[in-house]
């Protein structure tokens, strides 16, 4: 079997750092990534707090999302990650969170617009609403994948958000972005009607090498 020993390590780094930046809260959420070589995923446990988990708590699962490390149970979201990157072979890392001002506009089904120039490099421009599927399934994968064409990043109708990278810290990075581009949209709402980065600059700025 390929060693993904630090892969593991960069996954729980990031699993942690994610937690404690309040991406979400308990034992939600999940976070895996891909193995350039092998196609082996490694992927946070079900149902472990985040601060006490270890490099032995992670899974290291197949390509058909069958367990060939670790005496846990994988995410309970581990179909949706197996399906994004089944769809999506440039993507390799996942970062599904339940930040609260995201998943306040994805309770909305609500995209956020390009309201931030930063938005248009890390994500690809607005953030799309993923169509509303049942946790846990394929099928949500399945619509996160199509929301995520032209994006690094999405909302899930009703639960949370999904943010893919290359890299597992560009899927933190575009989660970190995503929580704060709703937090800044949400205040601005507060106080008036935000005005959208203009079409033409969304051209200037955009970058296929973003795009999820």
């Amino acid at each position: 079997m390929a060693d993904v020993s630090a892969l593991k390590e960069e996954v729980l780094e990031t699993a942690k750092a994610g937690y404690r930046e309040g991406l979400f809260k308990g034992t939600s959420g999940n976070l895996s990534a891909r193995d350039r070589g092998s196609g082996l995923v490694v992927i946070t446990p079900t149902s472990l707090p985040y601060d006490t988990m270890t490099l032995e708590d992670l899974v290291v699962m197949d390509r058909e999302g069958r367990v060939v490390e670790g005496f846990r149970k994988p995410s309970s979201e581990w179909k949706m990650h197996a399906r994004i990157y089944k769809e999506k072979e440039d993507v390799f890392s996942v970062f599904h969170t339940h930040s609260p001002y995201a998943t306040a506009f994805a309770v909305l089904r609500q995209p956020v617009p390009p309201v931030l120039t930063e938005m248009i490099p890390f994500i690809g421009g607005d953030i799309p609403v993923a169509e509303f599927a049942l946790p846990g399934t394929e099928e949500l994968g399945l619509r996160v994948a199509e929301a995520l064409r032209e994006r690094g990043a999405c909302l899930l109708a009703n639960h949370g958000v999904v943010a893919v990278g290359s890299s597992v810290r560009e899927a933190y990075l575009r989660a970190v972005y995503v929580e704060d581009a709703s937090r800044i949209y949400h205040h601005a709402l507060s106080v008036g009607t935000p005005c959208l980065v203009p079409e033409e600059a969304i051209r200037k700025i955009i970058s296929p090498a973003v795009r999820g």
